[in-house]
């Protein structure tokens, strides 16, 4: 089966990509990612084939001020300039990621089927939990059912404007109003990091994370026979500012962290200042990095939440924007981590000792990482969406 896979180049949605390509490579498909050009020998490297994806600069009549126009009138624009280079790719599928909607788009007009990867938990509204977004947890008792009643009704009308965006964005290219959706809906996500909710859509399968490491390189930890507690700053543009900075200057060991223990920054790009003897900064395998460590500091982001269930390892939470809230509060609730808000020397000391010195998180972590025993193949599902030969 041949699969254009398009996603946006920010490092939480392209490296999954490249994660899945790698996935149907190994089950003998013929794979081609689409992302942004920071990403494309990366993808290359491991075997992946990988084309420009056309249109993601923003033009003069991009308004980024609204988030609707931003996914839909945008992801138009970027459909038709991409749906010559879809077609050259003769693909059976088109995986479109939910961020990056212009493959489903592109996938329309050329009378393609297409999937949706979700690198995140499910987001969609639900008529059982409170509004996507929220950090709340499903009400309970007659109070309860009618807060998240009233909140679901608000937030209703911003997931109204889009589906009328999106309608206006695909009349504007020459397709129906209507728009008939995916085959098939890629959860890449831990059982754990969902709700239970009342109308899961037929068409959404749990596949479990999908995660690539963008390089071969292995932090070399300091001396020390302490913890060790790796920091991840959020790559997102709505991640918390400042956490790789306030964990070097307040993580002391033998003040906060005991004696002998060890920090590792773990980010895309080396160290600005001056590192403590007992501390590391720059890239290397975060999952090497995950596998000896005792707690993660993160911002909350999708991908490297996961990996730390995935090694069983507790963690701190410091959560931006967009969804890492949510994932924050579900983390929290889970039982597997701390949350952080505001951010301050006093208050990320006593979360991270609050986690190190109770075993409850990492017991709680390990739990959440089991479940990916139970989570389907997400090439399995594309076949069988099509109705191909697993």
């Amino acid at each position: 089966m041949r699969v254009a896979v398009v996603a946006g180049p920010d490092p939480g949605h392209a490296f999954p990509a490249i994660a899945l390509c790698l996935r149907f490579l190994a089950a003998g498909d013929h794979p081609t990612l689409l992302t942004g050009t920071k990403w494309l020998d990366t993808a290359r490297r491991e075997g992946v084939d990988a084309v420009e994806l056309l249109g993601l600069d923003p033009t003069a009549d991009d308004d980024d001020t609204d988030a609707g126009a931003k996914i839909h009138h945008r992801a138009a624009r970027m459909a038709v300039l991409n749906k010559d280079p879809i077609a050259a790719l003769a693909p059976d599928l088109v995986i479109s990621d939910s961020i990056t909607t212009c493959g489903g788009l592109a996938a329309d007009l050329l009378g393609l089927p297409w999937a949706e990867l979700n690198t995140h938990p499910l987001y969609h509204p639900s008529k059982g939990l409170p509004p996507i977004g929220s950090g709340l947890a499903p009400g309970t008792g007659l109070r309860g059912r009618l807060r998240d009643a009233v909140l679901r009704a608000l937030s209703a009308r911003s997931w109204r404007a889009g589906l009328r965006q999106r309608s206006e964005a695909r009349v504007g290219i020459g397709l129906p109003a209507a728009d008939p959706g995916p085959v098939c809906r890629l959860i890449a996500t831990l059982p754990a990091l969902e709700v239970p909710r009342p109308d899961w859509p037929a068409d959404a399968v749990v596949v479990g994370p999908l995660h690539f490491e963008p390089t071969t390189h292995v932090l070399r930890l300091p001396a020390g026979d302490g913890p060790v507690v790796v920091v991840a700053p959020s790559t997102a543009t709505t991640g918390a500012v400042g956490l790789a900075e306030l964990a070097l200057a307040t993580l002391v060991p033998g003040e906060v962290l005991p004696e002998g223990a060890r920090v590792v920054v773990s980010r895309l790009e080396g160290p600005d200042a001056e590192v403590p003897p007992w501390a590391v900064v720059g890239l290397g395998r975060q999952d090497e990095l995950l596998a000896k460590a005792d707690l993660l500091i993160c911002g909350g982001g999708h991908g490297t939440v996961a990996k730390s269930l995935l090694a069983g390892v507790p963690m701190v939470v410091v959560p931006g924007g967009g969804d890492q809230w949510e994932i924050a509060n579900r983390l929290v609730r889970q039982g597997s981590a701390q949350l952080v808000r505001p951010l301050t020397g006093s208050t990320l000391t006593a979360a991270v000792q609050e986690v190190l010195g109770s075993p409850g998180y990492r017991e709680a972590a390990r739990r959440a990482g089991a479940g990916v025993a139970d989570v389907a193949d997400p090439v399995r599902v594309c076949h069988a969406a099509l109705g191909a030969p697993a």
